[in-house]
C-alpha cells in the first residue's frame, strides 16, 4: 500500500479506503467499526432528522479515535441544521452528494473542514474542483442508491475525470475486492469508496432480511430507473414491478412520484420489507456471497490488493 498516498495524507487514514455514507445502512457502528479498521467509515445523514445524526456523530466518536466523516446529501431538507450539528460536534471530513459542491464547502472549510463532493460526470467533477473541494468521488453507475443519469462506467468515468482534474480523485461503484480496488487505482484513482460490500456486515443498519437477499443476488438482478425522479438502482422485487407496469403506460413524472410514495427505502432497506420496499444496491451485489463483519472485510481487501499486486508487477 503506497505511503505518500495523497487520500491517507488528506484524511490521516491508514488505507485508502473509504466506506461510502449510504441511507439506512451506515450509521455509527459500521462508520467506527470501517475507520477502527484502517479505513475512513461515513455516517449517512440522509436518512437522519437532525438529533439523531448528533447521537450518531456522538457515539461514533465514543467508538472511534480514529477519523470518520459524515456525508450529506445537499438536497436534505433540513441542511442548516446537519451542517451546524457537524461543525458544533467537531467533524472534521464532509461528503456532500446531489447539489451544488459551491453552496456549503467555503463554509465548511472555514471551520477547519475537509470537504470532498461526490459526482457521476467529468463535468460535475471540474465543477467540484472549481468549487474548492479537497477531493471528489467519481461514481459510476454500477453504483447502488441514486447516481448518473448518463450511464457512464467506472472503468471508463474514472481515467476521464483523472484527465481532466487535480485534486485528489476517489472511485466508486462496482468495487468490492482488492483487485476492483487495484484496477481503480491503475486507471487513476487515488483511493476508493465502497458502498454494497459494507451493506452485507453485521454493524450496517439495514434490515438482515435486505442484507440476505444482497447476499442472494445475482449478475443482472439489479436495474437502474426512475430517471426522471432521480435515478435509482434497485433490486428487482414487487415495488421493480409496479414500476415497470407504470412505465408501459407511458406515466408523467406526478405518477411516478404518487407511485414512489414516502418512506419507500425506509420501508424496504431498513423494516425488511422485500416486496413493497425500495432496495438500493449496486451491480457488484452478484459478488457478494457473505455476511461478515466490517474489520474482516478491510483486511480482506487490503490483502487481496497487495497479493493482485504482486501478481501484475509479474505480467
Amino acid at each position: 500500500m503506497p505511503t505518500n498516498n495523497r487520500i491517507t495524507q488528506l484524511f490521516n487514514i491508514k488505507y485508502p479506503l473509504i466506506q461510502a455514507g449510504m441511507i439506512w445502512a451506515s450509521g455509527w457502528k459500521l462508520a467506527s467499526a470501517v475507520s477502527n479498521a484502517g479505513g475512513l467509515g461515513i455516517i449517512g445523514s440522509g436518512s437522519m432528522y437532525p438529533e439523531i445524526l448528533k447521537e450518531h456523530i456522538q457515539k461514533c466518536k465514543k467508538a472511534t479515535d480514529k477519523p470518520f466523516a459524515v456525508n450529506v446529501p445537499m438536497l436534505y431538507p433540513e441542511i442548516d441544521k446537519i451542517i451546524q450539528i457537524i461543525i458544533d460536534e467537531g467533524v472534521k471530513i464532509v461528503f456532500t452528494s446531489a447539489g451544488n459542491p459551491k453552496t456549503w464547502t467555503k463554509h465548511l472549510q472555514e471551520h477547519g473542514i475537509k470537504v470532498v463532493h461526490v459526482v457521476s460526470s467529468v463535468k460535475f467533477a471540474m465543477k467540484s474542483e472549481e468549487a474548492g473541494v479537497d477531493a471528489v468521488v467519481a461514481e459510476g453507475f454500477e453504483a447502488g442508491g441514486h447516481n448518473g443519469r448518463d450511464e457512464t462506467t467506472t472503468f471508463t468515468l474514472i481515467p476521464m475525470v483523472k484527465e481532466k482534474i487535480s485534486i485528489p480523485l476517489i472511485a466508486a461503484g462496482g468495487i468490492a475486492t482488492g483487485r476492483g480496488m487495484l484496477a481503480a487505482m491503475v486507471l487513476g484513482a487515488d483511493a476508493v469508496q465502497i458502498g454494497s460490500r459494507f451493506v452485507a456486515t453485521p454493524e450496517a443498519s439495514s434490515h438482515k432480511n435486505f442484507k440476505e437477499m444482497v447476499v442472494k443476488a445475482q449478475e443482472g438482478d439489479t436495474v437502474l430507473t426512475l430517471k426522471e425522479l432521480a435515478p435509482v438502482r434497485l433490486l428487482k422485487n414487487k415495488f421493480y414491478e409496479d414500476v415497470q407496469n407504470l412505465y408501459s403506460k407511458a406515466p408523467s413524472k406526478e405518477d411516478l412520484i404518487e407511485l414512489l410514495g414516502r418512506a419507500r427505502a425506509k420501508k424496504g432497506m431498513f423494516e425488511g420489507d422485500l416486496e413493497e420496499g425500495e432496495l438500493e444496491i449496486g451491480q457488484i451485489s452478484g459478488l457478494i456471497h457473505d455476511i461478515k463483519p466490517a474489520a474482516e472485510i478491510v483486511e480482506e481487501i487490503i490483502t487481496d490488493f497487495q497479493k493482485v499486486k504482486e501478481e501484475v508487477s509479474k505480467l
